[in-house]
């Protein structure tokens, strides 16, 4: 079993937690976390806004501007040609491109393991036993990620909503609050430690060890 120091808010270590070693300790796959974060970051993308017609779009055009010989310029065979005025665009942007990117849900949850169980082998991965507080106040938050052994940026991991804790760490540029089931490959990579909350450690193996 792998096991999580678990932290108080005041940041003393208060009990280790044994988690599921098929989540935190999965070999290191580095293509497979590739190939996840592409297919995430690809499937966010937007289609293209700009769209123009070709020439096959164009209403009407099919007439020759004027006739073949004795105006003293090159033949034209149709107004709806790219290099008309008015005509169809030659290679023009199109909003047709579809971005989206498939991958097997086994495959996408061996990744994110993978992740997870690196960030573990380098000492990157605390839990939290619980975020209480009488009011919501960024300043509680700032002073209880302090006490961590926190130095960059770090991904709050929530097993359930939580106003208090979000709300409280909404303005702290270097903090983000995630609930567990949509804990994902991108913020793994983007954030430098990740905290979960004790029930949300119990939570996550309860969802992602499911053979559903």
């Amino acid at each position: 079993m792998a096991k999580i120091t678990i932290y108080n808010q005041e940041g003393t270590k208060v009990n280790e937690y044994n988690a599921a070693a098929a989540i935190f300790e999965a070999e290191f796959n580095r293509d497979l976390i590739q190939q996840a974060l592409i297919r995430q970051l690809s499937n966010k993308r937007l289609g293209m806004i700009a769209h123009t017609k070709t020439k096959a779009e164009i209403v009407g055009g099919k007439k020759k501007p004027f006739r073949q010989k004795g105006t003293g310029y090159a033949r034209q065979g149709a107004t709806n040609n790219p290099h008309q005025i008015g005509g169809g665009v030659a290679h023009g942007p199109r909003n047709v491109r579809n971005f989206q990117k498939d991958m097997p849900k086994k495959q996408r949850r061996l990744a994110l393991f993978s992740a997870i169980s690196q960030k573990l082998r380098e000492e990157k991965v605390l839990g939290l036993d619980k975020y209480d507080q009488a009011e919501i106040k960024t300043r509680k938050m700032a002073e209880m990620i302090n006490k961590l052994p926190i130095d960059k940026d770090v991904l709050i991991v929530l097993d359930s909503k939580n106003e208090m804790l979000t709300k409280s760490a909404n303005n702290l540029p270097n903090v983000k609050t995630i609930n567990v089931q949509y804990l994902n490959i991108a913020d793994l990579q983007k954030f430098d430690k990740i905290v979960f909350l004790e029930e949300a450690l119990k939570k996550m193996e309860s969802i992602f060890l499911n053979k559903n």
